[in-house]
């Protein structure tokens, strides 16, 4: 048991804990703020039931390869390469949300909104879905800073997967609210997940 709880493994563990609950308080904080504490939810936390049993499987093969085979989980480099991971997909959601301010929300719009822009500065002005593509990186980079091969692989198809239906429905609406001003702009810039055009 004091094989399974090394230096390495507490280290993990212990950024792995930070950076979801990081992750999620700091998300609810920013829509009470931008939006008003009336207006934001549980839902606001991003925590489906999907979601729970990614990080209940990941958790599970952590625990189990590092009972198993302990020197998986001993590459530094590797571990600290996910950390960075998580912190710049943090830094570019962050981002996204305090640029956008009022016209991001965590659920699509498809009615429009006169507090609604189109957002074509800061970070927007490089990446249409910012949000997206920093928590493509985040959840990916959570698994390489575990050094969980499976769950790294689950995790980006999965994401993948995700942002690869809900960037189509979702610009279908922008299409509709902003015309030819968003679709030119979709030209111009990378949606930010990759092979999503």
């Amino acid at each position: 048991m004091t094989e399974i709880f090394s230096d390495t493994a507490c280290r993990q563990l212990s950024q792995m804990f930070l950076a979801v609950m990081f992750f999620h308080v700091s998300e609810y904080f920013l829509a009470a703020f931008i939006h008003g504490k009336s207006s934001v939810t549980l839902r606001s936390l991003l925590i489906s039931k999907d979601y729970l049993l990614a990080l209940i499987f990941s958790l599970l093969e952590y625990l189990i390869e590092i009972a198993l085979f302990p020197d998986l989980k001993e590459h530094c480099v590797i571990s600290d390469f996910g950390l960075v991971l998580v912190v710049i997909g943090e830094i570019l959601r962050k981002m996204a949300i305090i640029t956008a301010g009022q016209s991001f929300t965590h659920m699509i719009r498809v009615r429009p909104d006169e507090r609604h822009q189109l957002v074509k500065h800061g970070i927007y002005k490089f990446i249409r879905h910012p949000g997206y593509c920093g928590f493509f990186i985040w959840s990916v980079g959570t698994q390489i800073m575990l050094c969980n091969p499976l769950s790294t692989i689950g995790f980006a198809v999965v994401v993948w997967k995700f942002f690869s239906s809900r960037i189509p429905y979702e610009e279908y609406f922008l299409r509709q609210f902003f015309g030819m001003q968003y679709v030119e702009y979709a030209q111009q810039v990378v949606s930010g997940v990759p092979f999503i055009k």
